[in-house]
C-alpha cells in the first residue's frame, strides 16, 4: 500500500527537509469557513493537513482545540459532514494528504466498516484516534489497514523500550511523537530531549517521526524541524480562529489570519534543514 502520506514524505526527504503538518477542526468556526481554510492551507505551506473530527469530550486536548471542536459541534459539525468536507477538498487537491484525528466513539456510532469505506471514497489517507491502543487493533487499526488507510500511532515521552514494539506493530504511515506529557497546547517541547526520544524510534522502525504538541511559532518549528521528519502544529492555529471569531470578523479576515502562522510556520521547518547544509 503506497498512500498519499507515504508518497509526501519521500519527496520531501528527496528535497532534504522536513514537513509541516497542519491541524484544524472540521467545521470550526462553520463548514464554509473551514472548507477554505483547508483549501488554502497548501499554498501557505502546508505540506500534510491533520481534520479533528468533533467530539464533545476530547480527553487529550487541551482548551484551545476543546473550544474549537464545541464550536464546531454547535455550527452542525457531524462525522458524515467531515468526510463531506475531505470530499469537497479532493475536488480542487488530488495531492495532499489528509488524515482525520480524533476518537473512537463517534467512528464506532457510524460503524467502523462503514466509516473506513466512507472514509477512503471521500480521499482521507490515514487516521490518527488517540483512545485507541494496540490491544484493540482488531475495532479499527485492522479493518482501516485493510480499507488502504493509514493508521498512525502516537508514541510519548512514557513510551518506553517494552511497549514501543507494540506501539510501532502495525503503524503506518508516520509515528506521530507527542512531545510532552499532557495535554494539547500547553507547553513548549525541548529540543534536545525531542532529539533524543527520536533517536529511540528510528532505531526500531523506518517511519519518518513528526513531531507535535506545543509548537506554536516559526522558530520552534525550525529547532523541531533539525531532529525530526515533520512538525505537527495545531493548537496556534485553532486559537486564531478563537481569536477571529472573537473579534467578529468575516471568513476572509479568519483565513488570512491562519494562513499568515502557517506560512511563519513552513518558513521554519523549510529553513530548519539549510542550517544543516
Amino acid at each position: 500500500m503506497n498512500t498519499r502520506i507515504d508518497s509526501r514524505f519521500a519527496a520531501l526527504k528527496a528535497e532534504g527537509r522536513p514537513a509541516l503538518v497542519t491541524f484544524l477542526m472540521a467545521g470550526d468556526p462553520n463548514r464554509e469557513t473551514a472548507l477554505a481554510l483547508m483549501r488554502g492551507l497548501p499554498a501557505a505551506g502546508a505540506d500534510l493537513i491533520e481534520l479533528g473530527m468533533p467530539f464533545s469530550d476530547p480527553m487529550a486536548d487541551g482548551p484551545a482545540i476543546q473550544k474549537a471542536g464545541l464550536r464546531a459541534l454547535k455550527s452542525g459539525a457531524t462525522l458524515r459532514a467531515t468526510l463531506e468536507t475531505v470530499a469537497e477538498f479532493r475536488q480542487e487537491d488530488d495531492a495532499t494528504p489528509v488524515i482525520l484525528m480524533g476518537y473512537f466513539n463517534p467512528i464506532y456510532i457510524y460503524g467502523v466498516e462503514k466509516f473506513v469505506a466512507d472514509a477512503k471514497d471521500a480521499g482521507v489517507d490515514g487516521l490518527i484516534v488517540v483512545d485507541l491502543p494496540p490491544e484493540m487493533d482488531d475495532e479499527l487499526c485492522l479493518p482501516a489497514l485493510e480499507g488502504g488507510l493509514n493508521f498512525i500511532r502516537l508514541a510519548t515521552p512514557t513510551t518506553d523500550e517494552k511497549r514501543l514494539p507494540a506501539v510501532l506493530q502495525n503503524t503506518s504511515g508516520f509515528v506521530y511523537y507527542v512531545s510532552i506529557n499532557g495535554i494539547t497546547g500547553t507547553a513548549a517541547p525541548d529540543t534536545a530531549t525531542v532529539a533524543a526520544a527520536i533517536n529511540r524510534i528510528r532505531s526500531s522502525t523506518t517511519l519518518p517521526v513528526a513531531v507535535g504538541f506545543g509548537v506554536r511559532n516559526g522558530e520552534q518549528a525550525a529547532a523541531l524541524g533539525k531532529v525530526a521528519d515533520g512538525v505537527v502544529v495545531g493548537s496556534a492555529l485553532v486559537s486564531a480562529i478563537e481569536h477571529s471569531v472573537n473579534s467578529g470578523v468575516d471568513k476572509d479576515a479568519t483565513t488570512q489570519a491562519v494562513f499568515t502562522i502557517v506560512r511563519e510556520l513552513a518558513d521554519g521547518v523549510r529553513k530548519s534543514r539549510l542550517a544543516l547544509a
